[in-house]
């Protein structure tokens, strides 16, 4: 017969239950990141300044509120693969206006108005109730928005997140010292530099996270960041078919709502490209494949390469089966202010096969006097000896680009769907004005050399150096295997 529960083994077990219970409740433990989401979360570990360009209602927002949560409470989960705070922070939030932080980042983190005061039960923001200390700050000018509130911070102390928004203007945004910036929504780029200056002495260094779809193209801040980043700045993508939330019909009939020149921002998070996409009219989904399991050794092998400093040298390996004429594009390589010895040293595991290359690589280094082309050549590259052209000697961009649209158009040009950076290009890639706007179009480029010479590409059997002679190998050649005259035998 059981032994009866004492009243403090029964007072335990409810305790127990309302934990559980409270547990199940909580929003922020039913945070289940997407792959983009956990590459955005990963990357605060090796960048400071984060941008995670996204599509509309795809859970960029949801992401970077967890974030600021995990940040601010010290409570990580344990798959947390992210930059960490050992000690109570501040963080600021930022916004386009107050209403739109109101409805947005706020709502995330501490619900609706109201809410805070009602019945816990039904309370849905991702900051528990039991962790505030206190009662948010209420800001002035607007309803219902909250100026800054308090956090309970594991480590004993307290934590405060601070709501900014744009529309106050650059002064506004001067003078603390914070340990984390959380944008939400596009910026201006002064907002931005300012705000990052005020976490100049933070726990983490200069961190700051931005999360906005870009409906406002090339702008200051996605130029700076897609086209000049620094080494501390780097850029995560999410589209709708990234995401489960949404039936295959349902983003089918999404996509379709949206006005056309803004299909890729809202669906894609790619910017808005001028006068238009040079590869707009293509599907994106029925150019990637996944990872080829098997290549046959007739298939033929070529790379592309375009040289760069200020902008990333790149290299694309190309697969060509020649039955049908598909070429597969395998892998990626994209490197800035990189020699020619570190770039193709990042190509060791890489095949030596025919590299084609563009005629800039005809042009002599002004330090050695060694042209660019035979600088790769000396790191390794087994290159062609002639620039990249067509078979009739010509080397025009709009051609290079049409036999590209050409392929992918009758489905002879594959993309493996990891490559994410040749990806990012090819929604990028557009024109302004009828022409072709030269911006983050390395690998695209690399890409567009490697089909031009297409012709030289060879099986991987023929790019294996035979092994060099010996004067036994000869010996043994001459005389035949185990000959008499062979010294051996003498």
């Amino acid at each position: 017969m059981a032994k009866p529960q004492s009243r403090v083994e029964i007072i335990r077990e409810i305790e127990l239950l309302r934990e559980l219970r409270r547990r199940g409740t909580e929003p922020h433990r039913c945070y289940h990141p997407y792959v983009p989401q956990l590459e955005f979360h990963t990357r605060g570990k090796d960048y400071n300044e984060r941008g995670f360009f996204a599509g509309n209602q795809l859970g960029k927002t949801l992401s970077a509120a967890h974030e600021a949560f995990y940040h601010a409470s010290g409570v990580y989960p344990d798959w947390w693969p992210g930059v960490r705070f050992e000690k109570a922070n501040v963080g600021w939030i930022g916004g386009d206006t107050g209403e739109t932080i109101r409805d947005t980042s706020q709502r995330l983190l501490l619900d609706r108005p109201g809410k805070l005061d009602g019945d816990a039960d039904k309370y849905t923001g991702i900051i528990p109730i039991r962790l505030l200390s206190g009662k948010p700050k209420m800001a002035s000018g607007v309803p219902d928005l909250v100026d800054h509130f308090s956090i309970k911070h594991v480590c004993g102390g307290r934590s405060y997140i601070y709501f900014k928004s744009y529309s106050k203007g650059r002064q506004k945004w001067q003078g603390d010292t914070i340990d984390w910036l959380w944008l939400d929504e596009e910026p201006p780029y002064e907002i931005y530099s300012e705000g990052l200056t005020r976490t100049n002495k933070g726990q983490n260094g200069q961190l700051s996270f931005m999360t906005f779809t870009p409906l406002l193209g090339m702008s200051k801040v996605v130029t700076k960041f897609l086209k000049e980043p620094s080494r501390q700045q780097i850029v995560t993508r999410m589209t709708i078919h990234d995401v489960t939330h949404y039936t295959e019909r349902e983003k089918q009939d999404i996509i379709a709502s949206y006005p056309a020149h803004e299909r890729d921002a809202r669906a894609e998070g790619t910017p808005i490209m001028g006068s238009g996409r040079v590869f707009a009219e293509i599907v994106e989904q029925d150019i990637l494949e996944h990872r080829l399991l098997e290549i046959p050794d007739w298939w033929r092998h070529i790379l592309g390469i375009d040289f760069g400093w200020d902008h990333p040298s790149a290299a694309v390996h190309l697969i060509h089966d020649p039955e049908t004429d598909v070429v597969h594009i395998r892998k990626t390589h994209r490197k800035r202010e990189a020699t020619p010895i570190v770039f193709a040293g990042g190509m060791l595991s890489w095949p030596k096969i025919p590299v084609a290359w563009p005629h800039d690589g005809l042009q002599h280094d002004k330090g050695s006097g060694v042209q660019i082309a035979k600088q790769y050549k000396l790191a390794g590259l087994n290159m062609l000896e002639e620039r990249a052209t067509f078979e009739d000697g010509s080397n025009g961009l709009e051609a290079g680009v049409t036999e590209m649209l050409t392929r992918m158009q009758t489905g002879r040009l594959k993309v493996d769907s990891s490559l994410v950076d040749w990806i990012d290009e090819f929604r990028m890639y557009h024109r302004k004005n009828g022409v072709i706007v030269p911006l983050v179009d390395d690998l695209l480029s690399a890409t567009r050399y490697g089909l031009m010479m297409l012709r030289f590409a060879k099986p991987l059997s023929d790019c294996i150096p035979k092994p060099k002679k010996t004067w036994r190998d000869r010996l043994l050649n001459h005389t035949g295997a185990g000959g008499s005259t062979s010294p051996m035998a003498a």
